[in-house]
């Protein structure tokens, strides 16, 4: 059962880092983009990425139940909690970083049911906006960031596991 549990752990939080880690290859494409064509493309992300954003709360709480239920201050222990520092890392920048920035790229394709209620979530929407590169920006290097941590969390993870 325990093992079970390690290799579903692994497998949400390598899902939850290959989210972060498909915007942040795409940085270098993106950032030639015009306004017009950033904006064209920014919302086709949304459908798909939502979904796939439910791995990193389960990784954590998969990891969490790891934790509870690895020896305590073994070596395991040590490397999944730093893995679970990780994705608590890359989980926050996405909330404080990456989340307040995207209702800006969805004023014109406002999601709708549970997706709107999500993403109206610490929106700034209404605020008035900076210019479309600061916004830029910030959203793409903010997944830069979560890529990393997300690598981290992942190879702290399988390490634990290997161990």
């Amino acid at each position: 059962m325990f093992q079970a549990l390690e290799i579903l752990t692994v497998l949400v939080v390598a899902v939850a880092m290959a989210s972060a880690l498909a915007h942040a290859l795409e940085l270098p494409g993106k950032m030639r983009l015009s306004k017009e064509n950033y904006l064209a493309v920014q919302p086709i992300y949304y459908p798909g990425f939502t979904f796939g954003g439910v791995a990193e709360p389960l990784g954590l709480i998969m990891i969490l139940a790891l934790i509870v239920l690895t020896p305590p201050f073994s070596g395991t222990y040590w490397l999944t909690a730093g893995a679970f520092v990780a994705l608590l890392a890359m989980h926050a920048i996405y909330w404080m970083v990456t989340h307040p920035v995207n209702n800006f790229w969805l004023k014109e394709n406002q999601p709708e049911g549970a997706r709107k209620r999500f993403f109206s979530f610490r929106s700034h929407a209404e605020a008035e906006a900076p210019d479309w590169t600061v916004l830029r920006d910030r959203w793409e290097r903010s997944h830069l960031l979560r890529a990393v941590f997300g690598l981290v969390s992942l190879i702290l993870l399988v390490a634990g596991v290997a161990a």
